[in-house]
């Protein structure tokens, strides 16, 4: 998780970080030059790196200085001297800002809390080549100026300084960033006099194996400390780890604890507690980001859960949760008006069963490819099984919900109803498959019919085709204009249809040329439609605008549909019928050969 960086201008601000990391330069020094050489403790440079890992760049040169100035008197002071000062500082500001520079690179704007990836990449930075390089040029001028070896003074270099930076460094962070603040500001009292009980506690019992137990039972803090780790978080880590350090500092340089009972010197035993204190505070920050994350996905979880019963409780659409079985495990309360049914009875019911049994298989297998497809949404349309006064149509978006290993462990569907927009599709297709002048079927929606009927007729139904072309109609268009084309063709349609039977269709294929499909019709019974058709329209013929009659005859070839392959041959087998028709005096019926 990130977090914003700080961005301090005042001058307090690095005249208090020049003091603090002199005060702890300083204690180290005093404290821990055993051998004369190098400090065994170093947490000074712990400082730095949480100033610099907590701030913009634009702030590292001023905390550099400050902290560069500290060290420079610190060292002239109380250790190595004047010489060995300003090579000194420079060797702690380059560990410090090589830590910074890698961290800021891998890992910008982070935080120890909530990931290990941060701490991962300060402790690789860390122990690698920030202290390899610093801790070569801080041995050379210790093995130059002091008796100490270069390679013991190397070691304690690097003991010193990665122990003190993997315990400390965290810890700084924590408080520079508001952390222990944030937890007491938002920790109930109760909360926070439980935090005190059990800090008193691990207290306790520090004094206890560092001062009283007669067997080595550094071990016997592990579990105290895990569990304040598993009640407070970071803070209690950040604050078990500063009791260890106190109680089992002072005990371990004034001759007590366990770490006594190892043969060696006091900075070895010190170097040797503080390994062990890096090693406490390692293994509990682990656990304490782990928890802070699990305890922020329970809290998105939870709002995540607020919003969707918000949104599902006050929907007009139906919200199902269904599992992998298709069973309802939760419905919505909008499925009372919906559906029609109770929410609550219809837990537990197969989801199938609100589907009408012929789009019943439709609507699993959308089911099974939202489960096998997790990230896709899937879209349906069904009909529902339920009253008359239910929906006609409805539509189902559904998508999966997956674990955390990403498979899928049901599905949420939203059904709503969608009659209306259902009604309207089928106006606007009904209107689309009607000629605007006539009001016969468009030639796309004609051909439609015929195809189906055809399908009819190789399941043994009987029907005919019969196609007719207007006589001389261009004549009509040059004599009495395009207006009185139109009205002799709208007529002629009108006077065609009190002739035909609901079964049949009439439709314009283009121009002055229609097509009738005749149902459940032979060629004889047809030719007989056809003569009366013919007569209909020749005994009424259409007056136009002006007033003036019009007589109307057409020419018609007739096809029965049955040997053909496609609707494409029966419609050339119809053509060349009344090819036939208009060749042989026009006003006349022809059969396909």
């Amino acid at each position: 998780m990130q977090t914003s960086l700080r961005h301090p201008s005042s001058r307090l601000v690095l005249v208090a970080l020049g003091c603090a990391y002199f005060i702890m330069a300083s204690l180290a020094l005093v404290s821990s030059r055993f051998e004369g050489g190098l400090a065994f403790i170093w947490g000074a440079n712990a400082l730095l790196m949480a100033d610099l890992l907590t701030s913009r760049p634009a702030h590292w040169p001023r905390a550099l200085i400050a902290c560069g100035l500290a060290s420079t008197l610190a060292t002239a002071l109380l250790g190595m001297g004047p010489l060995a000062a300003v090579p000194m500082a420079c060797a702690n500001l380059l560990e410090a800002l090589i830590v910074a520079l890698i961290c800021r690179r891998f890992a910008p704007g982070w935080k120890f809390t909530g990931s290990m990836r941060p701490l991962f990449i300060f402790i690789l930075a860390l122990c690698g080549p920030a202290n390899v390089i610093a801790g070569i040029g801080a041995a050379w001028i210790a093995s130059t100026l002091t008796p100490v070896s270069f390679g013991a003074s190397w070691l304690q270099w690097y003991t010193g300084h990665v122990l003190g930076g993997l315990t400390c460094t965290p810890i700084l962070m924590l408080l520079i960033q508001g952390e222990l603040r944030r937890w007491f500001q938002h920790t109930p009292r109760r909360g926070q006099l439980e935090a005190l009980g059990l800090l008193l506690l691990f207290a306790l019992a520090t004094v206890h194996v560092f001062y009283f137990a007669r067997y080595p039972m550094l071990f016997a803090l592990l579990l105290p400390m895990v569990a304040i780790v598993f009640r407070l978080g970071n803070p209690g880590a950040a604050a078990s780890v500063m009791i260890l350090a106190i109680i089992g500092g002072v005990a371990t340089m004034t001759g007590h604890g366990p770490l006594h009972m190892i043969p060696g010197t006091m900075g070895e035993r010190m170097q040797f507690f503080q390994l062990f204190l890096a090693f406490s505070f390692l293994m509990s920050m682990p656990i304490a980001a782990e928890l802070t994350s699990r305890r922020r996905l329970f809290q998105m979880l939870q709002e995540s859960e607020a919003r969707y019963r918000a949104i599902a409780e006050n929907s007009g659409d139906v919200v199902l949760n269904i599992s992998v079985d298709g069973i309802i495990e939760y419905a919505s309360p909008a499925a009372a008006e919906q559906i029609g049914c109770a929410p609550e009875l219809l837990v537990g019911q197969d989801a199938a069963n609100l589907v009408d049994p012929e789009d019943r298989a439709h609507v699993i297998a959308t089911l099974n490819r939202a489960l096998a497809q997790p990230g896709d949404v899937q879209t349906v349309e069904f009909r529902p099984f339920v009253s008359t006064q239910g929906p006609e149509w409805c539509e189902m978006v559904t998508r999966a919900v997956v674990d955390e290993r990403g498979l899928p462990t049901g599905v949420v569907s939203t059904i709503r109803d969608m009659s209306r927009h259902k009604a309207r599709q089928r106006a606007l297709q009904q209107v689309a498959a009607l000629d605007s002048l006539t009001g016969a079927d468009t030639r796309r929606a004609f051909l439609e019919k015929l195809d189906e009927e055809m399908l009819r007729v190789r399941r043994g139904a009987r029907a005919c085709l019969l196609l007719i072309d207007i006589d001389h109609f261009k004549a009509v268009n040059d004599c009495y204009g395009h207006g009185a084309g139109d009205r002799v063709l709208a007529a002629f349609v009108e006077r065609l249809r009190p002739g035909l039977r609901g079964v049949d269709s009439i439709g314009r294929l283009g121009g002055e040329e229609f097509a009738i499909l005749l149902s459940g019709t032979d060629v004889e019974r047809a030719s007989m439609i056809c003569e009366r058709l013919r007569e209909m329209v020749t005994t009424h013929p259409v007056q136009i605008d002006s007033g003036e009659i019009i007589s109307v005859t057409f020419s018609a070839g007739l096809v029965g549909l049955g040997g053909q392959s496609d609707g494409q041959a029966v419609l050339e087998a119809a053509d060349k019928a009344l090819y036939s028709a208009k060749h042989s005096g026009r006003n006349c019926l022809r059969l396909a050969a």
